[in-house]
């Protein structure tokens, strides 16, 4: 038993007077800090607490609830056209009074009043006397469905392509990496140029088209994630004790992955209504009278000196929808994120 001890190069002598005893803290000790959680509510937590997720999940969820409800309270149809309402500019009844939006063109005439319109064109008409305001929610609403359909086919091929070459790996990775290579060398862009050419342009084809070669990012991530996932001890345990493959890929590493997959999806939306707007202003995507997004930048685009709020409108909308989306994905990347957690 140790009796002395040196301090400062001098020994010293231990006795009972050199010692207080404490008592024992038993208050507080055991009581947890922080509530329990599962991992989407603690996600969904810091989503909210991140200003610019809330921001861009508020300009979508706007722009979604015109999409769906704005085009059925409207009288007027996005194909009826009216002759005797050609090019009539854009009158708002609130925004008017700040002298833009209030029915007069570009040499200060008031249209309604010179033509007689009784209607307000909250967003004007087009060369055909089409009402705008119809025309630009039901566009947006065709956009954002291609979007949606276009995510759900990346979501089936790039899961279903990616986890399997991960899981079983060895020389069936290698040979779906090397297909995957293939793929993504040639430009996603001549890829849906070249399908939408030799398919009758519409939803479906082009929804098709981007699916072709927009899986590749996301088997990547699911592909990365499984190879980190499956040789970990919860996996090995699971197998020893007889799990079949399809139980481990659906119990065990799927539930593991799907907050990377949310993420891709959700940058998948936006580039998707990018490419939409994109092939249809070069005429390759929906064809009029049909409306989307890009048919109205591109019909506004012939008119641009002399009326530019034919352009300009949809053209915010896509912008707001691009914007608002790729605000929420970057928040719900972080909010996934463990490594985000304290910051």
């Amino acid at each position: 038993m140790v009796d002395k001890v040196i301090i400062d190069d001098q020994e010293v002598q231990l006795t009972a007077d050199l010692f207080e005893p404490i008592p024992a803290q038993t208050g507080d000790n055991e009581a947890i800090t922080r509530p329990s959680m599962t991992f989407w509510q603690d996600a969904r937590k810091r989503l909210f607490k991140n200003p610019g997720a809330v921001v861009g999940l508020i300009i979508l969820v706007s722009i979604v609830l015109m999409a769906i409800f704005a085009p059925m309270f409207s009288k007027f149809d996005y194909k009826s056209q009216n002759i005797r309402h050609v090019k009539v500019p854009p009158k708002m009844p609130i925004v008017s009074a700040l002298g833009v939006m209030n029915g007069k063109d570009s040499k200060g005439v008031d249209v309604y009043a010179e033509k007689n319109i009784d209607e307000t064109y909250l967003f004007g008409t087009d060369s055909l006397g089409r009402d705008i305001w119809t025309r630009v929610w039901t566009g947006a609403r065709v956009s954002l469905f291609i979007a949606v359909l276009a995510a759900i086919f990346d979501l089936i091929i790039g899961v279903s392509y990616g986890g399997i070459s991960a899981y079983y790996g060895g020389r069936v990775d290698i040979i779906m990496q090397r297909i995957m290579e293939v793929i993504t060398g040639i430009p996603s862009l001549v890829v849906v140029t070249l399908f939408i050419m030799v398919f009758n342009p519409g939803i479906v084809s082009i929804a098709l088209a981007m699916a072709v070669s927009g899986w590749t990012g996301m088997a990547r991530v699911v592909r990365s994630h499984v190879l980190r996932l499956k040789n970990q001890e919860f996996i090995l345990a699971s197998k020893t004790l007889g799990s079949s493959d399809i139980r481990l890929i659906l119990k065990h590493l799927f539930p593991n992955v799907i907050g990377p997959i949310v993420v891709m999806i959700m940058f998948t939306l936006p580039s998707a209504i990018f490419y939409e707007a994109f092939l249809s202003f070069i005429g390759l995507g929906l064809q009029p009278p049909d409306a989307s997004l890009g048919v109205l930048i591109n019909e506004g685009f012939q008119a641009l000196q002399n009326y530019p709020y034919m352009m300009f409108i949809p053209s915010t909308v896509v912008c707001l929808l691009i914007f608002s989306l790729n605000l929420l994905a970057d928040g719900l990347r972080d909010a996934v994120d463990p490594k985000m957690r304290n910051q």
